[in-house]
């Protein structure tokens, strides 16, 4: 699930539990730490200077440490991140901020029963922390408890109608329950709220699982127009072309996914069984030599290839 703590919501969380001083009272690293701009590597950066300097203490020290925490964990070193979380948690033990970042961190190490304690906790301090029940939701769902999860994506929105990543995470739920209408309903608010390619994807691809091929394509295509440069896009788009028999559509559709992603084995795949139906032979054998080379043990290939005479 694509559930995650967006740099908007860090800040939001800082905002309502440390407010940020004014840049003449924090200076520029102090603004960096906390900045909605800031990369997570500058993130880093500037928070260790806040740190190291030792000129604050209390919450202002935490929040340095949970924003530092922050940053580590979208670079993935989450053993530092724990590190730093663990001291915010010190620092200041009523901080709702520490305990959700580093619910979020054990939730990237699969520990969810400690995830799920940290929001927990985040929550009791902070009942209006839209985000601690959201990522709870996710920790809730990686654990298998889909109603749990709802009911905390239920939470979430409760809390801010607006939440455009709780109703995606919500949708994501329902379709995995089969939850059609629902789960379109979801996704639907989402795009109005923050459309992008994720939440067109998200949205044709109920519509593909339930046949409804027209409107998966029309997506797609929304999503090709919002990020052309994405492989996902056209390559979910050249999938409903191959459904409904426009074998040239998904051809061109694959060459543009595979000019994005060149490493995508389903996409060699696909192509390759577009050209056998065209009558492109060799095309055919090439691609689907690729996605062999790519993926060994792929059997439509090796399927393909044998009735092709080329294995």
């Amino acid at each position: 699930m694509r559930v995650q703590l967006s740099l908007a919501a860090l800040l939001a969380v800082l905002a309502s539990a440390a407010p940020v001083p004014a840049a003449a009272e924090g200076g520029p690293a102090w603004d960096a730490c906390f900045a909605l701009t800031s990369t997570p590597d500058e993130r880093v950066t500037a928070c260790s200077t806040v740190i190291d300097t030792k000129s604050e203490t209390g919450r202002r020290l935490a929040g340095a440490y949970c924003s530092r925490g922050h940053g580590l964990t979208e670079k993935r070193e989450l053993d530092a991140a724990l590190s730093d979380l663990d001291e915010a948690v010190r620092l200041d033990p009523d901080y709702a901020c520490a305990y959700n970042n580093r619910g979020r961190v054990y939730n990237f190490k699969r520990d969810y029963d400690r995830a799920i304690a940290d929001y927990d906790q985040a929550i009791k301090l902070d009942p209006s922390l839209a985000l601690a029940y959201n990522n709870r939701g996710d920790s809730r769902y990686n654990k298998g408890d889909l109603d749990g999860a709802i009911a905390d994506f239920d939470a979430a929105i409760k809390r801010n109608p607006n939440y455009a990543r709780a109703y995606a995470n919500r949708g994501y739920v329902y379709a995995r329950k089969h939850d059609t209408a629902h789960a379109l309903a979801d996704f639907s608010t989402r795009i109005k709220l923050a459309p992008d390619l994720i939440a067109y994807i998200d949205r044709g691809n109920v519509y593909r699982d339930t046949e409804q091929l027209d409107r998966a394509a029309a997506d797609y295509g929304e999503a090709i127009r919002l990020a052309p440069t994405d492989a996902r896009g056209w390559r979910n788009r050249g999938m409903i072309r191959l459904y409904q028999g426009d074998n040239k559509g998904g051809v061109a559709d694959y060459d543009k996914a595979l000019q994005y992603d060149p490493s995508d084995v389903f996409s060699w795949n696909n192509r390759g069984q577009a050209r056998m139906r065209l009558g492109d032979k060799q095309g055919a054998i090439a691609d689907l030599r690729k996605a062999l080379e790519l993926e060994p043990g792929l059997q439509t290939a090796q399927e393909s290839l044998r009735k092709l005479g080329a294995l």
